[in-house]
């Protein structure tokens, strides 16, 4: 009667590609941080300060050529180019949020277009209040 050998290894699993487990030999790797990233709507933000910066500088002629620059529409170019129309203290909140680790961004451009078509900047905080305490309540 012969007696077989025996391995004894460590394993550990992790989230692979579309959320599949894979199977790890070796230790449990150390906990990282997760990456986080900036809000889209702050990306959006920052890029619509950059088209008024090219346009005003003479760079583009105007929102059409950016549009085809760009690859998008010209209606998606106003819609981005209308988070200026934000009061100055609204931008600044838009590209200051915090970074979001995983999930849903808290806010989304299409909630932000109701207050752009406002001018009264008063008008527009108020709107902004509402929204933004209705959003991070839930965080």
């Amino acid at each position: 009667m012969t007696e077989g050998i025996k391995f004894q290894t460590r394993v550990h699993f992790r989230c692979g590609r579309n959320g599949r487990k894979q199977l790890r030999t070796g230790e449990t790797p150390v906990a990282t941080v997760q990456p986080s990233r900036v809000p889209r709507v702050s990306r959006l933000m920052a890029l619509a300060i950059r088209f008024d910066g090219l346009v005003r500088g003479g760079i583009v002629a105007d929102q059409a050529d950016l549009a085809r620059l760009g690859h998008v529409t010209r209606a998606r170019v106003t819609q981005i180019m209308n988070l200026l129309c934000l009061a100055p203290d609204i931008q600044e909140e838009l590209l200051f949020m915090a970074r979001v680790g995983r999930g849903c961004d808290p806010i989304h451009e299409r909630q932000l277009r109701p207050i752009t078509a406002v001018a009264d900047w008063w008008k527009q905080r108020r709107m902004w209040r509402e929204i933004a305490s209705c959003l991070f309540e839930k965080t």
